[in-house]
């Protein structure tokens, strides 16, 4: 009887100190991410084609399966309903994107980036470059 008791106490005191000893952010660095475009306020159209464009800083990492992907807010943030990139390549600082047809007046992105296994999914939302999604065609 002491003996499983023993074992239950090196297995309990193991899976304590396992998270401590497979850091991801802070031996691998942090993730940050910045919009460029679109910018605060400006008006996108339906089916009008544009260049997402951000800078990253990733963390120092050798593992591989890191990706990146862009999700689309339609409510200012609160919810991210639409991924609106394929699993892109963590150094890519662009995406040429054509813009759908859902009109919001508070259009957020979200920048996200991780690797399996290794660095979990990090995200970066960027509500302070709300832009808006008319309903309506660009005037000619």
């Amino acid at each position: 009887m002491k003996s499983r008791r023993f074992v239950f106490i090196v297995i309990a005191v193991a899976l304590s100190v396992a998270p401590q000893l497979v850091s991801t952010s802070s031996a691998a660095g942090t993730y940050s991410a910045k919009l460029i475009s679109p910018r605060l306020g400006q008006v996108l159209y339906p089916g009008q084609h544009i260049r997402v464009e951000w800078q990253a800083i990733l963390p120092k990492t050798e593992a591989g399966g890191c990706e990146m992907e862009l999700w689309l807010s339609l409510d200012g943030g609160r919810t991210f309903t639409a991924c609106i990139t394929p699993h892109i390549d963590p150094h890519s600082n662009s995406f040429d994107w054509t813009v759908p047809n859902l009109p919001s007046n508070a259009a957020v992105l979200d920048i996200r980036f991780g690797c399996e296994w290794y660095y979990p999914e990090t995200y970066a939302p960027q509500p302070a470059s709300a832009f808006v999604i008319s309903n309506v065609a660009p005037a000619s």
